[in-house]
């Protein structure tokens, strides 16, 4: 699973700073305000790679999710691009959780069917 996640994330990361250089051209808006508030979201984006297996990570996965979303009242395309990125979590999440029951599986199978050295 925090392979999966992780690619997500990364991949947010790029999109958040793309999206950061769209949102500088809106003249209501400061560029130091776009770029702390884009740099907050590329930072989550990171820490996030790192702790998504431990309790309350996925979820912090989907808080973010939901704020990537929440851009589009700023850029408009992030509506799309966080609905898709919010697709791909979901898939991360789910086929990452099967993947890893697969692999214990696995284990538990190779580990039963060895001889015991003695």
């Amino acid at each position: 699973m925090r392979t999966l996640c992780a690619s997500t994330l990364i991949g947010e990361f790029f999109v958040v700073g793309f999206a950061a250089l769209v949102a500088m051209k809106d003249p209501d808006l400061a560029a130091s305000t776009v770029w702390t508030v884009s740099g907050i979201a590329m930072f989550f984006c990171l820490a996030l790679c790192g702790v998504v297996t431990r309790p309350g990570g996925v979820a912090l996965g989907w808080a973010l999710q939901i704020a990537l979303i929440a851009s589009g009242f700023v850029v408009p395309t992030m509506f799309f691009m966080g609905a898709v990125f919010a697709a791909l979590w979901w898939a991360s999440v789910h086929y990452g959780r099967k993947i890893d029951e697969a692999k214990a599986r696995f284990a538990a199978q190779a580990d039963s069917s060895t001889p015991d050295a003695v």
